[in-house]
């Protein structure tokens, strides 16, 4: 089998990890670009700029296979998912799988705008105080909308709530998975007080992380740890406040005892 290219930045996970995640459970063979010995800048430079290629990527993550070059992120897995059986056969399950992964997407945007709400161009420092007030939308509306969405996905699901669509991985359950992790690096405090109300979520996170060739995957050195230069990036002062012990309740001072009355005359 052909191996394919990965081009993404080579120190963070961003949207690449998804596509990473679909290639490692797939079992396919592939190469991390810039992550090789080469950091792959001419390659990268002359597929999106270059005259020669007719039809380039807008940008990073894109993947490559002999002279096919596919751009965005759910374009790539809808192709990938279709040639390496994680995808449904049937066209509505196609369909219904890259919608679902086009949701995801709409949400990872989200969740790089709580902590950059004005610019990318701009360091976080230079618009944190907007942060802070995008990010507390975020997390009191926005990310318990879409979370609810595909927890009731799950529960809808007629061939059981174990997985997204029908009752084998796909890539959307893998890209569930990506958001479920990366949302507890971020917002620790949220996700746990979320993690209640979604229980077939959360399980479909470890059901992924627990399949052979993502375990392996996960603790391997191809896994870039999570940082505060991708789209997960943990601010303690964007997530929620930390609780704060509730002060003891004041007992009612004890009655004092009443002196026994003196014998009434009889």
């Amino acid at each position: 089998m052909a191996t394919y290219e990965l081009y993404y930045w080579p120190t963070i996970q961003g949207r690449g990890e998804f596509v990473r995640l679909a290639l490692e459970e797939a079992g396919v063979a592939y190469v991390d670009i810039a992550r090789g010995p080469d950091d792959g800048a001419d390659a990268m430079s002359a597929l999106m700029e270059g005259e020669a290629n007719a039809r380039p990527p807008f940008a990073l993550p894109f993947l490559k296979l002999h002279e096919v070059c596919i751009g965005q992120t759910a374009n790539i897995l809808l192709y990938f998912g279709e040639h390496h059986g994680l995808a449904p056969r049937d066209t509505a399950g196609r369909l219904w799988t890259h919608q679902l992964q086009l949701t995801i997407a709409d949400f990872v945007a989200e969740v790089h705008e709580a902590h950059h709400p004005i610019a990318m161009s701009l360091y976080y420092e230079d618009q944190k105080r907007e942060a802070k007030r995008r990010a507390r939308g975020f997390r009191e509306t926005r990310a318990p909308k879409f979370l609810n969405y595909f927890e009731r996905v799950l529960e809808r699901n007629p061939d059981g709530p174990k997985h997204l669509v029908g009752n084998e991985v796909t890539y959307a359950d893998l890209s569930l998975f990506q958001i479920v992790a990366g949302m507890r690096y971020a917002f620790p405090r949220l996700m746990r007080r979320l993690k209640k109300t979604l229980p077939l979520t959360f399980a479909l996170h470890d059901a992924v992380a627990r399949r052979d060739r993502i375990a392996a995957y996960l603790a391997s050195d191809r896994r870039i740890r999570f940082n505060r230069d991708g789209i997960f990036r943990h601010y303690p002062e964007l997530d929620e406040p930390a609780p704060t012990r509730r002060a003891a309740q004041k007992k009612p001072p004890a009655a004092k005892a009443k002196r026994p009355g003196k014998s009434a005359k009889r």
